[in-house]
């Protein structure tokens, strides 16, 4: 099992702490490693965790770190009989983030680093402060200077060493690699390194389990750097290879208006977001031995009734939106996104931070309390009247500062 450079193709050895590519920057991908699901009949005597797919996923369950994340439930959502929310904000962590995050972290854990660092606009670095706690690594989180008090507060508590940076999220993100690069840290991304993409495409299997063995024909999911997105779509590949759906569902991904660079590029026919190189022309490391992309595409599946067209999605900074765990203005990996979502007969579409007010309050009266960012899927799927659909409910209101 390596890393491989989906631009140039270099391998990494794990030990490497390879978090892109020395030669070329590229983004880095997991190779070398079959996933395969557990029989059915296995799945019912095991624990209710994200490691009951044991041999789905890349690394053995470090029973000393994890805090039994994963299987959270799946609810009714409120009026929609034909729609349902995955109340992912119970992990242990307060965010969806746990899924990737414990990955990471075995992996650091079982590579002897004692020193690791990573940059968040909060979820994923409270997320990954809380498992190094457990492993008794010490960590250090890149966040914006405006994240929220909560998550600040959370991230030190876990005893995370916390460097609030001036400016957009990539300029956390430029910090954070800088300090990334000194020798024998290791840089625990949720963006680039794929062991976290192995993590949250367990949202995707355990969906399919608790639905008795399908999916529903959308997936609603927020996305800003992709990670729940990406990862669903591995975790929907993998399914369809071996035999346990016949289509992909399409994905819908949705993004603030305000900050929208996926958005637009989708809208624009576009391979990559603006300002992005392409790192390869198809979904580097989201494949399946023996299949492409190309034979994955789904049948009778279309992205009628859910489209850009008429949608504010052109904005491309991050500039002034309540949902600040999406606000992403250079995903990097945006062009695997735009390919993933494309491929399912998906589209990317944006809501206002009107429209995301209005979703908080009406997730909280149905007693699903909420960050706004978590709003934005059910504030899409009442603006489109999408119906056998699922989305995640991601983080915790009490996190975050509420809607004003």
């Amino acid at each position: 099992m390596k890393l491989r450079c989906a631009s140039c193709g270099q391998t990494y050895a794990l030990s490497d702490l390879a978090w892109r590519c020395t030669h070329c920057h590229g983004m880095l991908d997991l190779t070398g490693f079959t996933p395969v699901m557990p029989p059915p009949g296995d799945l019912a005597l095991r624990r209710p965790s994200l490691w009951r797919y044991a041999e789905a996923l890349p690394i053995a369950e470090p029973l000393g770190i994890t805090l039994g994340e994963g299987f959270s439930p799946l609810v009714s959502a409120p009026g929609r009989p034909g729609v349902q929310l995955k109340v992912d904000y119970l992990m242990p962590t307060g965010s969806f983030k746990d899924r990737g995050a414990v990955l990471l972290v075995a992996l650091a854990a079982s590579l002897g680093v004692t020193r690791l660092m990573t940059d968040s606009s909060g979820n994923a670095g409270t997320a990954v402060a809380a498992y190094a706690a457990r492993a008794g690594i010490s960590c250090g989180v890149y966040v914006p200077e405006s994240t929220s008090a909560g998550k600040v507060a959370q991230l030190r508590a876990y005893g995370a060493e916390v460097f609030q940076i001036p400016g957009s999220r990539e300029d956390t993100a430029e910090a954070a690699a800088r300090a990334a690069d000194v020798p024998g840290v290791f840089y625990a991304s949720h963006v680039y390194h794929p062991f976290f993409l192995q993590g949250t495409k367990t949202y995707v299997l355990e969906l399919w389990e608790q639905s008795g063995g399908r999916l529903p024909e959308t997936l609603v999911l927020p996305v800003g750097n992709g990670t729940l997105v990406l990862g669903a779509y591995l975790g929907c590949v993998e399914l369809l290879s071996q035999g346990l759906i016949d289509r992909l569902p399409r994905i819908v991904a949705v993004q603030a208006a305000r900050c929208a660079p996926l958005a637009t590029a989708f809208a624009d026919g576009l391979p990559a977001p603006a300002g992005l190189t392409l790192p390869g022309l198809t979904v580097p490391g989201l494949t399946v031995p023996g299949l492409t992309p190309s034979g994955l595409t789904p049948s009778g599946v279309t992205p009628s009734g859910v489209t850009s067209s008429g949608l504010t999605s052109s904005g491309n900074t991050a500039s002034g939106t309540v949902a600040e765990g999406i606000a992403i203005a250079r995903p990097a990996r945006g062009a695997q996104i735009l390919s993933a979502v494309r491929e399912t007969g998906g589209s990317i579409v944006t809501v206002t931070d009107d429209q995301i007010h209005s979703a908080h309050t009406e997730l909280a009266r149905a007693g699903l309390y909420v960050e706004p960012t978590s709003a934005v899927c059910w504030a899409a799927i009442s603006s489109f009247g999408l119906e056998d659909a699922v989305a995640p409910l991601c983080g915790s209101g009490l996190k975050s500062k509420p809607p004003a």
